[in-house]
């Protein structure tokens, strides 16, 4: 930011840090900064953490900056993992099956239930002391382990969640970002694909392309209208082997991805966002699925990486038909804000190297290992990874005979029945 030519001053935060659950000096912080700016100003919370703390002091600070109206304490309850498995059990939105264990014995069980590996995470995961190794998601492979994390619940602060562990794959990872205004009616919203991420097929999107799906489409604006979601949200979405797309987070703010959903004219959802909140009409905006987004070195490191990973053979996947509105208003009373469906191809870059050199580093190592790998098996006369060495040689096919079929292909070994030894005590 120290570099952009869009940035005009800065303004230093609350020593220590932000803390959501005492955010008495985030106030004095942003009541000092109003005063330096001297006429209220649109307030934006660019994370998780700050989303919390701001929607916690907003009613003191409606004077000083113009915040999105979000009733009680809104933020924390969607990135609540538990508060937003039971708003999707209660609405109708799929998600992926959660157990909240009440006790480690419980816990274990529940991941032998689920069907190991599954994904544990802490409720709240702003509240994660740091140097303690805990991390706010985790793949647990075993019941003892999923015992043992149950048992550091005090020192996470949060509850623990198991939740059925869903595979990536090949179109698996979509999401959806909005802007609204009050009501939760869109100003502008739109649904893309995540086409390759770093850390593979787990973590940020380092290349996603704009593309309306109206199943993501349809739950992003239920929730939103039911929640009476004001502000801007990222939701992370995967479709399982069903073909259904499952909400797997709520973010209460803008996703590090937000410039994909750019119109012709340079219209996002934060400049939707401000429009509406300094009194402003939002324009129609003209142009956007198709777009894409690429982090330069995210997307190459991940190129880099993916390609020596094991490919998985994508699910079948059966054609959903497209759920109806959970109600009439979602349409008729503000119609989301989409361009035309035509297929477009910009491209919005993202360069992150002098915030975190970590990717350069690791992209570095992995072409080096890559290339050193090469000249080794050169050296040896080994042939290159995938490459033939030998030709398949067909049999003469005599006249008369039907062509053999091919075998079909033979459905992957199936899980042991024997329960983990922990639960059986």
């Amino acid at each position: 930011m120290g570099r952009s030519r869009y940035l005009r001053a800065t303004h230093p935060g609350p020593e220590g840090g932000i803390d959501p659950e005492a955010p008495e000096a985030l106030l004095e912080c942003l009541t000092a900064v109003a005063e330096r700016i001297g006429r209220p100003a649109v307030l934006v919370a660019m994370d998780d953490l700050s989303a919390i703390a701001v929607s916690r002091i907003g009613p003191k600070l409606t004077d000083r900056f113009r915040i999105p109206h979000q009733p009680d304490n809104l933020p924390a309850r969607v990135a609540d993992k538990a508060e937003l498995a039971r708003l999707c059990a209660r609405w109708d939105v799929p998600h992926p099956e959660t157990v909240i264990p009440a006790g480690g014995a419980e816990a274990a069980e529940a991941a032998w239930r689920l069907g190991l590996p599954v994904v544990a995470k802490w409720s709240r995961p702003w509240l994660l002391p740091a140097g303690t190794g805990l991390r706010s998601t985790t793949l647990v492979h075993t019941a003892a382990e999923a015992r043992r994390l149950y048992e550091r619940t005090d020192e996470a602060g949060s509850r623990l969640l198991l939740q059925r562990f869903l595979p990536a794959g090949p179109d698996t990872d979509w999401f959806f970002h909005g802007a609204f205004t009050r009501g939760g009616h869109p100003l502008l919203a739109g649904s893309g694909r995540k086409e390759l991420s770093w850390p593979v097929r787990t973590g940020l999107t380092a290349v996603g392309r704009w593309l309306p799906d109206p199943a993501v489409e349809e739950a992003g604006l239920r929730l939103a209208e039911r929640l009476g979601y004001q502000g801007i949200l990222d939701l992370d979405f995967r479709r399982d082997e069903r073909g259904t797309f499952r909400l797997v987070d709520f973010n209460p703010r803008p996703g590090a991805q937000f410039r994909l959903f750019t119109d012709d004219s340079g219209l996002d959802v934060v400049q939707a966002m401000y429009l509406d909140l300094t009194g402003q009409r939002v324009p129609e905006p003209s142009g956007g699925p198709g777009r894409v987004f690429v982090a330069e070195n995210y997307a190459l490191l991940a190129a880099v990486r993916g390609r020596s990973l094991p490919r998985r053979r994508p699910p079948t996947l059966a054609p959903v038909p497209a759920p109806a509105p959970a109600s009439g208003r979602v349409a008729a009373a503000a119609p989301v804000r989409r361009a035309a469906r035509g297929e477009r191809g910009r491209t919005e870059a993202a360069w992150f190297a002098a915030d975190d050199l970590g990717p350069f580093v690791a992209m570095l190592r992995a072409f080096l290992g890559r290339g050193l790998d090469k000249g080794a098996r050169a050296l040896r006369g080994v042939p290159q990874q995938g490459r033939r060495t030998a030709r398949a040689v067909r049999a003469p096919r005599q006249r008369g005979s039907e062509r053999p079929a091919s075998p079909a292909p033979q459905a992957p070994p199936e899980a042991s029945a024997e329960p983990d030894e922990l639960v059986t005590r």
